[in-house]
């Protein structure tokens, strides 16, 4: 017998590859401060192996709870009783605080909330059974946030699987000083009935402009762009491709910069307006099982040796794309001229010749535009959209900034969101620069503060960088 069949033969011996039935108990768990956290637990039936269970904790997004739809499909609960308790791990699921049916109220994963996973960490390898060496992460959108903040201020994880997640909460939802207020009301909106005492009034500075220091600050607490060097286990990262919320940037930045065994996966699924497909799903499940049972049981099964960047086309066929680095890219350059005055509600479009391929971006398109005022003009939203020969409009990516500006023209640059869009054949580009997003169209709820009535803009010449990949994956 080969070394390698004599070792997966004793691993299948340590750890069988299923458990037909399992114990699952709803049951509070009180934190330090006295808020019972509503959870559920599940374990294997069966004697452990040797050095007990492996474990996972799963932490659901902002608004949600253990038992409610995910971009994934379905509910954490589920995720554990058909992905992962089958497979011989032990589970908590939970509701965070102030959501579902825990106590408390909500604070955005402050120093409250990451301290109630280093608890609910410490209660799980503390159950019979449970190997608290071996107990990993995964959670999406805000559960990804908590997950990132909590091991990167010490809580042990073997291995963590942040999705549909932000690294940097202010570049996320206040870019340039500008909020994303469609975004933000609608998180603000999930959560409104049970926020923490205070946020109210952060979240309309954050939307009005005031006090933004005290927001970046906020933000800042809740983030972990400046600690990534402190984070230690190997990192399974999933991101959308299409996601206004958290962009493709929040996990290319972090891949860069993380010195452990990483894997990245981008696809279709995320915040609006990602699709969220049920077979990329299951794939995506499929593969976060892996990554567990390669660093939670040791198992060799190859993932951390393969091909590491995995990218899904749009729309989902099954079939992805695999890079040992990111794709290349190269870069579209337009050149818009002219002068056009508007006042607060009107906009400037400008438009492209049409595209002889199809494309994609890859990226965070750049604008670099002219801008004059007579009499204040606080912020400027740009939309990139793509006008389809199909007579569809596709909103590629958006973004806006907070200006000062006078008389004098002044050159501002804005980044735009990053995002993996693909744009059909014969298509043509247009740039939409007014004081909100819904300028563009009315559905279009990203930028929702306007600019006051009196307010007269000048824009004059612009250019626009947009990154696309080399060679497309999606038709």
């Amino acid at each position: 017998m080969s070394r390698l069949a004599a070792a997966l033969a004793v691993l299948a011996f340590a750890f069988p590859a299923t458990a037909s039935a399992f114990g699952k108990e709803d049951t509070p768990i009180t934190m330090s401060d006295g808020v019972k956290i509503a959870a559920t637990y599940y374990v294997p039936d069966g004697s452990p192996p040797a050095p007990g269970w492996p474990a996972v904790m799963l932490l659901h997004g902002l608004g949600g709870s253990r038992t409610a739809p995910t971009p994934l499909g379905m509910s954490l609960n589920s995720v554990a009783e058909t992905q992962l308790v089958p497979q011989g791990y032990a589970v908590l699921t939970f509701d965070a605080r102030g959501h579902g049916q825990s106590e408390g109220f909500v604070s955005i994963d402050g120093p409250r909330e990451i301290q109630d996973v280093r608890e609910l960490f410490n209660w799980l390898a503390a159950q019979p059974g449970v190997d608290g060496q071996r107990i990993g992460a995964f959670g999406y959108s805000y559960g990804g946030g908590a997950i990132w903040r909590a091991t990167a201020e010490g809580v042990p994880f073997a291995a963590i699987e942040p999705a549909i997640a932000w690294i940097d909460l202010d570049s996320a939802l206040l870019p340039q000083n500008l909020a994303r207020s469609g975004v933000v009301l609608g998180f603000w909106q999930a959560i409104q009935a049970r926020a923490a005492p205070g946020l109210d009034l952060l979240v309309n500075d954050a939307i009005t402009g005031q006090n933004l220091a005290a927001v970046h600050a906020f933000a800042d607490q809740r983030s972990v762009r400046t600690l990534l060097g402190s984070i230690h286990v190997p990192t399974f990262l999933v991101q959308g491709r299409r996601d206004f919320a958290f962009d493709a940037d929040q996990a290319l930045t972090a891949y860069a910069r993380l010195k452990v065994p990483k894997r990245l996966y981008l696809g279709d699924f995320g915040h609006p307006p990602a699709p969220n497909p049920p077979g990329e799903g299951a794939h995506v499940l499929a593969v976060a099982r892996q990554w567990f049972d390669r660093y939670l049981k040791g198992l060799p099964n190859g993932i951390d040796r393969q091909t590491p960047i995995e990218v899904a086309p749009d729309p989902w066929t099954g079939r992805t794309f695999r890079y040992r680095k990111l794709p290349a890219r190269k870069t579209l350059r337009f050149s818009f001229p002219g002068r056009a005055e508007i006042r607060s509600a009107g906009k400037v479009a400008r438009t492209t010749r049409r595209l002889r391929a199809r494309t994609e971006t890859f990226g965070s398109p750049v604008l670099r535009v002219s801008l004059a005022s007579p009499n204040g003009w606080p912020q400027v939203v740009a939309v990139l959209s793509a006008l389809t020969p199909q007579r569809k409009e596709i909103v590629v990516s958006a973004g806006g900034a907070r200006v000062r500006l006078g008389p004098k023209p002044k050159p501002i640059g804005v980044r735009l969101i990053s995002q993996l869009t693909a744009i059909p054949r014969g298509s043509r580009l247009r740039l939409t620069i007014a004081a909100t997003s819904t300028a563009q169209s009315p559905r279009n709820l990203l930028y929702l503060t306007g600019v006051p009535r009196s307010s007269r803009l000048v824009v004059g010449p612009a250019r626009l960088s947009v990154p696309l990949m080399v060679k497309p994956i999606s038709r």
